[in-house]
C-alpha cells in the first residue's frame, strides 16, 4: 500500500487534497497540521492527522520515521502576503526552516519519497505586457516578505535534487481560489461580505482594496488535480507552473459577486486593503505541466465565484 505525506493538510488546500486522495486512490494519507490541532481524520482506516511544527527538527523526523512516505506534497507555510509584511522574519522562518527540516528527515532516514515543493506563481513578481503569459524561464523577481520564502524553497527543493539526488518535482501554482479558503484572501473575503449584506447582519456596503490588478485564477479542485497529476508524472529537478492562462481583474470578480446578490449594494475603496506592492498584471502559463502530465484546468472562474459565495450564503445563515 502507498503511503503520501501532506503537510499543511488541514488547511485551505490540505483539506481538499486529502478528500481527493481518499476518493481517488487506495492510498493511506498522513497529515500534519500547525498551529491548529488537527480534527478527527474522516476514514481513520487511512487516514492519520498529526499535531507538527516542521521547525522542530526532531519532531519531524520522528514522524517520518514512524510512517515512510512514498509520496510528499509539501503545503504547510505562512502564505498570506499581508501578514508577511507584518511579520516578515516569521513568514521566512516557517517556510524556509520547515522545509529544510523536512528534507534534511529524508537524508538522515535514508528516505527518496517523490516529493512536491509548493512554491508560487508570486516568485515571477511584475513583468512586462511582452513578457506576458509568464513562464518556467521567467526571471523571479520577489516583492513581498512571502514571495521571498517561495523562491528560498523553490530553489532548495531544486538543490537537493541536483546534491542529494532526492526526486523533488517544483511546482509555481499561481491564485488558486474555491471553497473552504479563508476570508483573509481575496475571492471569499468578498464573497463573505455579500452574504452578510444579504442576511441583513451589515450595511449594503462592499468594502475593497485595489480593483485593477488582474490575476490568474484557478480554482483549487483543479490544482489539486494538477499535483496528483505532477507527483505521478512530473520529472524529478524540473518545475511546472500551475495556472488557467487567463487574467481576470479584481473588478470583473467584484461584478459578476454583484450582480449574483439578491440586494444591492454599493462598493467603498478601502485604502487599509491596499498593499505595499501590487503586481498590476500578470498570468502564467502551464504549457509545460500540460505536454508532461495531460493536465487541464476544468472549472470556469463563473462556476468557482458562486461555489464560493453559496459557501458563505450558508454559513452566515446557518442553513
Amino acid at each position: 500500500m502507498m503511503r503520501i505525506l501532506i503537510t499543511g493538510a488541514t488547511g485551505f488546500v490540505g483539506n481538499h487534497l486529502r478528500r481527493y486522495f481518499l476518493s481517488q486512490t487506495d492510498w493511506d494519507i498522513v497529515g500534519t497540521s500547525y498551529p491548529d490541532r488537527p480534527p478527527s481524520p474522516d476514514d481513520p482506516e487511512r487516514e492519520s492527522l498529526h499535531f507538527l511544527d516542521l521547525r522542530d527538527a526532531a519532531a519531524t523526523r520522528a514522524l517520518l520515521a514512524q510512517s515512510p512516505p512514498d509520496y510528499v506534497i509539501h503545503l504547510a507555510a505562512q502564505s498570506h502576503v499581508p501578514t508577511s509584511y507584518q511579520d516578515p522574519w516569521g513568514t521566512l522562518d516557517n517556510n524556509i526552516r520547515g522545509q529544510l527540516n523536512l528534507l534534511e528527515a529524508f537524508k538522515a532516514l535514508g528516505l527518496t519519497p517523490r516529493t512536491l515543493v509548493i512554491g508560487s506563481g508570486e516568485e515571477y513578481g511584475r513583468a512586462n505586457a511582452d513578457e506576458l503569459p509568464l513562464t518556467e524561464n521567467h526571471p523571479l523577481r520577489p516583492e513581498n516578505p512571502y514571495s521571498v520564502s517561495k523562491v528560498a524553497q523553490d530553489v532548495m527543493g531544486y538543490q537537493y535534487f541536483i546534491s542529494f539526488g532526492l526526486p523533488i518535482i517544483r511546482l509555481r501554482p499561481f491564485n488558486h481560489v474555491g471553497p473552504g479558503q479563508s476570508a483573509r484572501f481575496v475571492l471569499p473575503a468578498f464573497a463573505s461580505q455579500v452574504a452578510g449584506i444579504e442576511a441583513g447582519k451589515q450595511a449594503p456596503v462592499m468594502r475593497v482594496g485595489n480593483l485593477t490588478p488582474a490575476r490568474d485564477f484557478t480554482d483549487v479542485r483543479d490544482v489539486v488535480r494538477a499535483y496528483h497529476l505532477a507527483l505521478l508524472h512530473g520529472s524529478p529537478g524540473e518545475v511546472y507552473n500551475i495556472a488557467s492562462g487567463t487574467p481576470h481583474t479584481i473588478q470583473s470578480i467584484v461584478d459578476q459577486l454583484i450582480a449574483l446578490a439578491a440586494v444591492p449594494i454599493r462598493v467603498e475603496i478601502d485604502p487599509e486593503r491596499y498593499r505595499p506592492a501590487d503586481v498590476p498584471v500578470f498570468y502564467g502559463s502551464a504549457a509545460k505541466l500540460r505536454q508532461d502530465t495531460g493536465w487541464e484546468p476544468e472549472i470556469p472562474l463563473e462556476q468557482t465565484i458562486q461555489d464560493v459565495l453559496d459557501e458563505w450564503r450558508q454559513f452566515t445563515t446557518g442553513v
